[in-house]
């Protein structure tokens, strides 16, 4: 569900809080706490449903009393139109952008939109976890092929790419209008997905949109809506889908049924950055610290299910467990400029056509 979760907190002292800063931190620290509780606000603009990122906004609220958060849950292309947007109006804009469109993320740090931090979490992530000082991941989500486990037999359950394209083929009449994937045209995280497939097959990606062109496949802009629609039967396979809400859904859903593709699972992260011209940079670190420190990676994972990258966070949800689950097909995308290659307009405008093209072959 998208629209805007006010948390509005008793402005309260900071000694009052339960909160007690790490021993790894620097004895600074409450300075920088001491500055959040006079800016006395945080703006979050989030591709993270506001549902789930609860947990983690209630702790947050449980530590620091003396902000108050406003938490804008947007789609992945709206969050970084409104933010450039504001930004080159010198209007009110978000303090923190946290999306798992991982390539528009480092857009923003390459683009100048980015403040650098240095974390005093950084020594507990893995290396390739922060871009510069100014992206830091955040999750670590597996994308899966999720499907309607009381509508399909166990034999049209796909377990890779390859499956699902032949399983599509082979009984048009039954799929016809029953699968769904992210619109790439309107969605910045569907986008990127379907990029970083065509890393791994440049024709394989090609033979699958064809695939699911002549399935009449039904094109979102969000994850929850995709999952609504696979647990009501109206669609029966959704692609590309974030399996952390899938793993959640499943948990609640018995139609839900999702599967690690064993060709190769990508991994995403959203990625946190802090805005070079927030208006409450201090709530934003205090923010971004919560979210990588093992307290807020172990709500993160064993709460709110978004899987945490932390290797000191135990559960179904972690590193650790995806790891040993998925083995050698994990493929994490890489943070870093090669995540811009395909935001070149040139390139981008190649890729549309083809997508675009391949969907009415």
């Amino acid at each position: 569900m998208q629209g805007k979760l006010k948390l509005s907190l008793c402005v309260a002292a900071l000694s009052g809080s339960a909160w007690a800063a790490p021993a790894h931190y620097p004895s600074s620290y409450q300075n920088l706490e001491a500055a959040a509780a006079k800016e006395g606000k945080l703006i979050i603009y989030s591709a993270t449903d506001s549902a789930v990122a609860r947990p983690l906004l209630k702790d947050f609220q449980s530590l620091y009393p003396a902000v108050k958060v406003e938490y804008h849950d947007m789609n992945t292309t709206e969050i970084y139109n409104r933010f450039i947007s504001e930004n080159a109006a010198n209007s009110a804009s978000a303090d923190l952008v946290w999306s798992s469109a991982m390539d528009l993320q480092v857009k923003l740090v390459n683009d100048g939109y980015a403040a650098s931090y240095a974390s005093p979490e950084t020594p507990n992530l893995p290396k390739w976890a922060h871009y510069q000082q100014q992206a830091y991941a955040t999750t670590y989500e597996p994308v899966a092929i999720v499907y309607n486990k009381r509508l399909l037999k166990p034999e049209e359950i796909p377990q890779t790419r390859a499956d699902l394209i032949r399983i599509l083929k082979a009984n048009p009449s039954r799929f016809k209008g029953k699968v769904t994937t992210y619109d790439i045209e309107r969605s910045g995280v569907g986008f990127n997905f379907l990029t970083q497939d065509y890393r791994y097959s440049q024709q394989g990606v090609w033979d699958l949109v064809r695939a699911l062109g002549r399935s009449g496949v039904k094109l979102q802009t969000s994850t929850g809506a995709m999952m609504e629609r696979i647990s009501s039967g109206e669609n029966l396979i959704g692609y590309n889908i974030l399996g952390s809400y899938a793993f959640a859904k499943a948990k609640k859903d018995p139609s839900i049924g999702y599967v690690y593709p064993k060709d190769y699972t990508q991994v995403a992260s959203r990625l946190a950055i802090v805005s070079k011209k927030a208006k409450n940079p201090s709530a934003a670190r205090l923010w971004l610290d919560y979210l990588l420190s093992k307290r807020g990676q172990d709500i993160l994972a064993n709460q709110a299910d978004l899987f945490s990258l932390r290797s000191d966070v135990g559960g179904a949800a972690s590193l650790s467990a995806l790891n040993q689950q998925l083995g050698s097909s994990i493929k994490p995308i890489q943070i870093g400029p090669g995540l811009l290659v395909y935001l070149d307009q040139a390139k981008r405008l190649d890729f549309m056509r083809n997508w675009q093209q391949s969907l009415k072959n």
